[in-house]
């Protein structure tokens, strides 16, 4: 896939988000957590295939000045264990740490807070 189709499904991506998604946007965006900017459903690339294009992940959150990543996890990822084992372990080899929070643990948003 070329960038700008990758551009195209990120934002996408961010006129669908979850509720959670959405719960959790609303405690991180504008700097609201310790002055630190975050994007939401933002691409990272991680090779150039000469056949198959960019290979990428869209990352739920992203920061840039930490560097860090945080995924929520609904359902579905108690289904798909390996294959978020293998995206963090790509993140990782990346120099990128990788905090993932399940859903039901916004109920209690200031514990989340603090885990960055």
């Amino acid at each position: 896939m070329n960038r700008r189709k990758i551009i195209l499904l990120a934002r996408e991506l961010r006129k669908k988000q979850t509720p959670k998604e959405k719960l959790l946007w609303e405690e991180l965006r504008n700097r609201k957590l310790n002055n630190l900017k975050f994007l939401r459903q933002h691409p990272i690339v991680y090779e150039n295939d000469l056949r198959k294009g960019l290979r990428f992940f869209i990352a739920d959150f992203y920061c840039a000045e930490k560097r860090l990543v945080i995924e929520l996890d609904g359902k579905v990822h108690d289904f798909q264990k390996a294959y978020d084992e293998n995206r963090d372990l790509i993140l990782k080899q990346l120099n990128l740490r990788v905090l993932r929070i399940k859903n039901d643990e916004l109920k209690n948003i200031e514990e989340v807070k603090e885990k960055y």
